[in-house]
């Protein structure tokens, strides 16, 4: 009997520390939700090396499971949502997918915002911390950035002016998307990437705006002739925000050191490092064009200062929206600006 209860709490503390070593090795699997393909830019060159860079780090203790082209159901404007109640542990979004909810952060939508991704996607980064992190509520931002800048591609029409514009049927992203290429004369009809290869190969649409990184992962180099770019140096006629969402809940029930590891791979560097991932597309993009004998036409100096002259009134259509629910638009304008002028030399 003495040597049993000798023994009790030996046993007991044995077990306990067994207990506890199991639940600290244990793996956490989170599910991590997109809308595109998985041979996209967004799981083969960030999602994926993303997720095995935390796996790494943690030990193999955080796991993705990465569900590509919306496998977890629903439709790429709901995969917010999805984040914010826990139907996925994170997702790569549009979150302007969903018109008039992010109003504060679609300023990096207007017409001629951003140089490249990558100063654009720091500055963009830092705005969301600054100004607009209410918009975002149930989840922890991660990573916000946006894409090389969106570009015009087309069927059988060659759009060299403003006047080739008029009545072409153009895919918009967004709703800000969507008034700018109305401003320029256009026809816009608002649909998600994954949609526009088959609108276009169909006759729905005329061509869309979109950014060479995609334009190869959903084919529609192969149903377009003709695309319209800016030139070298400029900013690019409109771009598209992203936000890789993580569900606060998810979040904060992870063990500290897991916390850290998280941490460690989001915030402005991991943005940027976004950024140039999307900024290193523009070149295979356009080559992929390029070598079926599509045929690239860049604006010339005189024809870029008339767009953006076209399209001013998009931002005091924004400037409205946002008074018309109690917001000053004008200082994070400013901001969006300070920030570009800051970061996207």
């Amino acid at each position: 009997m003495p040597i049993r209860k000798t023994l009790a709490p030996v046993l007991a503390a044995t077990a306990l520390l067994l207990a506890t070593g199991s639940a600290w090795s244990q793996e956490v699997i989170l599910k991590v939700h997109h809308f595109l393909a998985p041979n996209a830019t967004s799981q083969k060159l960030f999602l994926g090396p993303w997720c095995e860079k935390i796996a790494k780090e943690s030990n193999n203790r955080l796991k993705c499971q990465i569900y590509p082209a919306m496998q977890l159901g629903g439709t790429p404007p709901q995969l917010f949502d999805q984040a914010k109640d826990g139907v996925a542990d994170i997702v790569w979004t549009v979150p302007t997918y969903q018109a008039g909810r992010f109003v504060k952060s679609e300023v990096f939508e207007l017409p001629f915002m951003v140089k490249t991704a990558e100063g654009g996607s720091r500055a963009f980064w830092e705005y969301v911390q600054k100004n607009s992190l209410d918009e975002f509520k149930g989840t922890k931002v991660l990573m916000a950035h946006v894409h090389d800048g969106a570009e015009l591609h087309f069927a059988t029409k060659s759009v060299k002016t403003l006047e080739d514009m008029k009545g072409l049927k153009v895919r918009a992203p967004t709703r800000i998307g969507t008034r700018m290429l109305a401003a320029l004369g256009a026809t816009p009809i608002q649909m998600p990437a994954p949609q526009v290869q088959e609108a276009i190969s169909k006759g729905v649409v005329d061509g869309a705006s979109l950014p060479w990184e995609v334009v190869p992962g959903i084919k529609v180099n192969e149903v377009t002739k003709f695309h319209t770019e800016t030139g070298p140096g400029q900013r690019k006629m409109s771009n598209t925000i992203f936000v890789v969402a993580m569900n606060e809940a998810r979040y904060n029930s992870l063990a500290p050191e897991l916390k850290k590891v998280i941490d460690a791979n989001s915030g402005a560097e991991a943005s940027a490092w976004a950024g140039r991932i999307w900024d290193g597309t523009i070149a295979p993009g356009r080559k992929s064009a390029t070598d079926r004998g599509n045929t690239v036409n860049v604006l010339t100096t005189l024809e870029y200062q008339r767009w953006e002259k076209a399209t001013e009134g998009v931002a005091q259509d924004w400037l409205k929206d946002l008074a018309a629910k109690g917001i000053d638009g004008k200082p994070l304008l400013e901001s969006a600006k300070a920030l570009l002028q800051q970061y996207d030399k």
